[in-house]
């Protein structure tokens, strides 16, 4: 997810995936080829906060026209934490249904972002919702600390996400974290990013990589390989030179290198986060990728 203002607020192979994602009604993976010569079907999907008032207006037209451009994944935005960032209507939806209405339409939702204070102040709640939608991951979207916290502010942060992750794991469920650029700011002199991971405990929460800091100049492949088996998903996004967002594969960012690491790190799920007049190139280019 990008940042607040809203910028404010491979290794199943083969026979055995293709036949799980046929049974579930999935189409067009990402076709990797790994370094053995071997072939991974990877699925990919999008965020919803780039779709957020399309959805809103349109929930399950919405998602079938991001189906039909090749998209197999949704990763949701939590409407109660959201409510006032375009995803309140979605509130009168049953988890249960809302789940129906998601799979009706060609896609699955393994994961979804949600408010620090969701998982501190409402955690039960939280939960209950989220085993109702059926997800795997719940996604710290943010610790939504002010421009003058202090190391030790998240620090204290992460010791509370640690804490909700027990329960989550307990009810069935992986946490994640996700970065927006502040994270790769510099505090008492030290990458806030690098402090996280050393306090984050990686066998309760791993980490969503959005690979827009690449306008920042750091690179998700470098942290896939640094902190191997640390990542569970990432935000796809890429950009020119001129930190101008553009449709994945006509900027920056090296997506076969990409790819190669992220299986290092771990990464299951991922999403792209863009325009949506970005959104379809994005696909055509994914579902086509070899590496």
């Amino acid at each position: 997810m990008k940042n607040f203002n809203r910028r404010t607020f491979l290794n199943k192979s083969g026979k055995g995936l293709t036949a799980s994602l046929a049974l579930s009604g999935l189409s067009f993976p990402v076709i990797l080829k790994n370094m053995a010569g071997g072939v991974i079907d990877q699925p990919f999907g999008f965020q919803t906060w780039v779709v957020r008032e399309m959805l809103a207006k349109d929930f399950a037209g919405t998602l079938k026209t991001m189906a039909s451009e090749g998209y197999q994944l949704v990763e949701m935005c939590s409407p109660a934490g959201y409510v006032d960032s375009g995803f309140g209507p979605l509130t009168k939806i049953k988890p249960a249904d809302m789940k129906k209405i998601i799979n009706d339409s060609g896609l699955q939702c393994p994961s979804c972002h949600f408010g620090f204070s969701e998982l501190t102040d409402h955690l039960d709640e939280r939960i209950e919702w989220s085993t109702q939608l059926g997800l795997s991951v719940m996604v710290c979207s943010s610790f939504g600390l002010p421009k003058t916290a202090t190391l030790n502010d998240y620090m204290t942060a992460c010791d509370k996400l640690n804490k909700a992750a027990e329960k989550i794991k307990k009810a069935g469920m992986m946490t994640g974290y996700h970065n927006h650029e502040t994270e790769f700011t510099m505090l008492d002199n030290k990458l806030l990013y690098d402090e996280l991971m050393g306090r984050l405990d990686p066998n309760l929460v791993k980490m969503q990589f959005q690979t827009e800091v690449i306008n920042l100049g750091y690179k998700a492949s470098t942290y896939f390989n640094k902190y191997p088996g640390r990542f569970i998903s990432a935000h796809l996004s890429d950009w020119t030179t001129e930190k101008k967002e553009v449709p994945i594969g006509q900027g920056i960012i090296d997506w076969k290198e990409f790819f190669i690491a992220a299986k290092t790190g771990g990464v299951k799920y991922f999403y792209v986060e863009m325009n949506f007049d970005t959104l379809a190139a994005s696909a055509t280019y994914l579902r086509q990728l070899s590496v």
